[in-house]
């Protein structure tokens, strides 16, 4: 193997053509290193932390949630941060091609529920192991703590052309690069928004960045914080625009509150969609955006109200405090009594039909008002980034500068939580690392 040439800032070595940097060593990073050397090339891999998918250790609560299960178009439907962008990468790479990548490192997976994907170990660590095991065999060369400040490119046939990178070190020659340093969400994870910065300089375009898949904060933080750290399950989530009394998103799944807010599975997917809505920060402000609960879904009004006048009969000489135990998780049940404005010391059987009415819709419509976003360092995922048109979506490539490519979050694509953001890394990762 050829070795990657240096040389000192500012005077350029001839090279072959076959030599290639990756820049950013998460899942996309890695994918496209692990595909240019399958394919021959010289690759080297510039990473500014000290260990290669720091961010990978973090997905899935730990446990990684590798990919879904579901079929591809399916993916596609669960992007809607520009998932037809993705049509030709993922026919290119599927969901089937990382698990068998995974096998063929000796790693199993599962299937959960929600076609979710994970390790039959429940470790991210192990699926980053497979990453950096075939990155050893294949002898890719690695520079670890090394930060990339500047993309080198001249004029060649007309074409802006790459030459190579300039580190805060030493200038490295190469005619491809690869950039996948991320987005600006988990900046501890080293996603601190280098590469917009390097691409601009370029004459790129980077679409407004936002936090993408982020918990939501909320204007009543008491009550959140009284109820903060109760996990509902099986709740069905609207979000309301209350100015146009427009559904912007229905889930049905799990929640959390917290000391700020609300967050969760339905909660982070919510805010994809509300991240593109029309004037939200406006709305926001106007306290016109409405998160709605139903903690009882599987019940309508009549169903439940005679599962409250079962309930009541059982308690009937109890006060009205004392009486929700089996209907709703303990922590929650001093707010809906608050909500439901019944004096708490009333004795179930004085309770009124119009009380139990506003009982009934307290369970069935749980209220709260949205503030905004939490910040983009705690988002799971960058919603923007380089502007999807001036890519080639078959290959990755720039259309502005010949021999840059892109893979994973750096783009201007995002999708629900599920496996489908990491398949994007894969995907794209692929067929950068393959061009």
């Amino acid at each position: 193997m050829s070795q990657i040439e240096t040389s000192p800032i500012g005077h350029r070595k001839e090279f072959v053509l076959d030599k290639v940097i990756v820049i950013g060593g998460g899942p996309a990073g890695m994918m496209a290193a692990i595909t240019a050397k399958e394919n021959k090339n010289d690759v080297l891999i510039i990473e500014k932390n000290n260990q290669l998918g720091k961010k990978f250790l973090i997905t899935g609560k730990g446990r990684c949630n590798i990919t879904s299960s579901l079929e591809m178009e399916d993916f596609i439907k669960n992007t809607p941060g520009n998932g037809m962008f993705l049509y030709s990468a993922y026919q290119q790479y599927t969901n089937q091609d990382i698990i068998q990548f995974l096998k063929q490192q000796g790693l199993e997976v599962k299937e959960e529920r929600g076609n979710r994907i994970f390790p039959v170990t429940d470790k991210s660590v192990d699926v980053l192991k497979c990453f950096t095991k075939r990155i050893k065999e294949l002898d890719i060369d690695i520079k670890y703590n090394t930060k990339v400040v500047g993309i080198l490119t001249e004029m060649v046939d007309g074409e802006s052309t790459v030459i190579g990178v300039k580190t805060d070190r030493e200038n490295i020659n190469a005619n491809k690069v690869i950039l996948a340093t991320g987005g600006k969400s988990y900046p501890l994870t080293g996603s601190t928004g280098d590469g917009y910065q390097l691409v601009e300089k370029l004459g790129h375009s980077i679409t407004k960045i936002k936090p993408s898949l982020v918990p939501l904060e909320v204007y009543d933080k008491a009550e959140c914080k009284e109820l903060q750290g109760l996990s509902l399950r099986n709740v069905e989530i609207k979000l309301i625009d209350i100015e146009k009394n427009k559904q912007i998103y229905e889930d049905f799944g799990e929640m959390v509150f917290t000391h700020f807010g609300v967050s969760g599975p339905t909660i982070l997917s919510s805010s994809a969609h509300l991240v593109r809505y029309k004037n939200i920060d406006k709305l926001f402000h106007e306290k016109k955006i409405v998160l709605k609960i139903d903690l009882k879904p599987a019940l309508d009004q009549k169903k439940l109200n005679d599962r409250i006048l079962r309930d009541f009969e059982d308690a009937k000489n109890k006060q009205f405090k004392n009486s929700l135990d089996k209907l709703l998780p303990q922590k929650l049940i001093p707010a809906v009594i608050t909500r439901s404005k019944i004096n708490p010391n009333k004795k179930v059987n004085e309770i009124t039909k119009k009380e139990r009415e506003q009982l009934i819709k307290e369970i069935k419509d749980f209220e709260i008002i949205i503030k905004g976003f939490r910040p983009i360092e705690e988002a799971i995922i960058t919603s923007g980034g380089v502007n999807i048109k001036e890519i080639n979506p078959k290959t990755m490539e720039s259309k502005k500068v010949k021999g840059l490519f892109f893979a994973g979050e750096i783009i201007d694509v995002d999708s629900y939580t599920g496996g489908f953001n990491l398949q994007i890394a894969y995907s794209t990762g692929y067929v950068a690392g393959l061009n």
